[in-house]
């Protein structure tokens, strides 16, 4: 004779089961900066710096996500061979969005990274002095962009690592020589330092 179980007991399982699924769900919404919101790489406080920003989400990191002072740093951190633990999501200021200015992108402002379209190559400087790679919501206005600044409209598939990942002049028309290699040095290896490393 088969038992069937008791009606208590499948409500029970039916119930942690739910409780289980509660518990790994993870809010990955983006997060507005603070004064006291610091750039992952530079460790500086990001509402001091111009351009766009970008915020990376991690799994097991709620409610704390990676913030980078320029979205460049951010998709170099996405191509870069270790992370501290699997990406979610992620999200850049959307530079066409009306009241964003270079100064100030807006509160609230996010874009998801997928559906952006970027502007790389322009005369524009992010947040760290290093050129930028500039995301809109629209192609349109990214070609706006482009035509005003210069540069070319790629999606984030398009965007070969070496754009993000080689040494960059910081600074047009300043000669920075030795600090300009410290700092790309010290990006480079921020990004191959596996989990959990030491600075």
């Amino acid at each position: 004779m088969i038992r069937h179980p008791k009606p208590a007991i499948l409500l029970a399982l039916l119930l942690a089961l739910a409780a289980c699924r509660q518990e790994v769900a993870q809010d990955i919404g983006p997060r507005d900066m603070s004064a006291e919101t610091l750039g992952h790489y530079c460790q500086m406080n990001l509402l001091e710096h111009p351009g766009p920003k970008a915020q990376v989400h991690l799994q097991g990191m709620e409610g704390m996500p990676l913030f980078f002072s320029q979205v460049r740093d951010a998709i170099a951190y996405l191509r870069a061979p270790e992370q501290m633990a699997p990406v979610l999501a992620v999200y850049v200021n959307d530079m066409g969005r009306p009241g964003a200015t270079w100064e100030a992108p807006g509160e609230g402002n996010w874009l998801a990274a997928q559906d952006a379209f970027y502007v790389l190559g322009s005369a524009r400087e992010g947040g760290m002095g290093a050129p930028e790679t500039v995301p809109f919501g629209s192609r349109d206005a990214a070609l706006a962009f482009a035509a005003a600044e210069g540069g070319q409209v790629l999606v984030l598939d398009e965007i070969a690592d070496e754009m993000v990942l080689a040494p960059v002049e910081m600074g047009h028309g300043h000669d920075h020589g030795a600090d300009e290699d410290a700092d790309f040095e010290r990006r480079l290896r921020a990004l191959a330092r596996p989990a959990g490393a030491e600075p």
